[in-house]
């Protein structure tokens, strides 16, 4: 299995020009952070999680030349925003986009993009397959099996996924006991660390690294990263060995 982060940035705390600050600054790479998404390439299937609105540059930039599957994580539009952008995969591939998300997630989407599922069909929109994720029923795509699990983004249940050995969560602010009984023994695991400072609705980076011990994983990667958090070589030199700070276009196999 080989994953690709697409982006690892997020809206929260990240200015809408470029301020001044030493992000914006930056001249390496490893800082310039689009909305959080990634690519997971199975044996036999590709698979997107989450489709912000950098999704189409993203999918450009990686040459992403495939499409199966989209999982959604929750509903937020630096998460949906970009589902417009598989409509090429339908007309040069010739196929239907199968999209899996839970049922108060399907109603963001069809509210967001209600022609997609308007009763008259227009020659060229997206061609999709909606299917519908309850946390807790494991489902396949392919020959994977995917688990959902529940975490919490402050008030929000949102979802959280694991695919064999790699568990992929992002916008967390808790995890219940049962949800971590679906992490727990993952060799690699992605979790979302926004800032070092308070914050309502995510993970800062001591409770990230915090729950990357918890877990235990072989290796961690930090994701869904604001620009307070600081610069990628800054942070990256104070982490514990096992626990790595994420970059668009980082690519690991599994």
């Amino acid at each position: 299995m080989k994953i690709t982060f697409l982006g690892t940035g997020t809206s929260q705390g990240v200015p809408v020009i470029a301020c001044g600050c030493e992000v914006c600054l930056s001249t390496d790479k490893k800082d310039k952070r689009l909305r959080t998404s990634i690519l997971i390439e199975t044996a036999d299937k590709t698979i997107v999680v989450d489709s912000g609105p950098d999704f189409r540059y993203q999918l450009l930039r990686e040459n992403v030349k495939d499409l199966d599957a989209v999982l959604f994580t929750h509903e937020h539009k630096d998460h949906i925003a970009g589902l417009d952008d598989i409509r090429p995969f339908n007309y040069l591939l010739h196929k239907v986009i199968d999209v899996y998300a839970t049922e108060r997630v399907q109603t963001a989407l069809k509210r967001e993009f209600y022609y997609i599922f308007a009763e008259t069909k227009y020659h060229g929109l997206p061609q999709i397959n909606l299917h519908t994720v309850t946390n807790g029923e494991d489902f396949k795509i392919g020959e994977s099996t995917i688990i959902p699990f529940e975490i919490m983004h402050h008030l929000l249940p949102i979802t959280g996924y694991r695919i064999g050995d790699f568990t992929y969560i992002t916008d967390a602010k808790t995890i219940s006991e049962e949800s971590f009984e679906k992490i727990k023994g993952s060799k690699v695991l992605v979790i979302n660390a926004l800032q070092k400072e308070p914050h309502i609705s995510h993970f800062t980076l001591n409770e990230a690294i915090a729950f990357a011990d918890k877990v235990g994983a072989e290796t961690t990667y930090l994701t869904h990263i604001s620009h307070n958090l600081g610069k990628h070589a800054d942070v990256e030199k104070d982490l514990p060995n096992h626990i790595r700070l994420a970059y668009d276009g980082l690519q690991i196999e599994l």
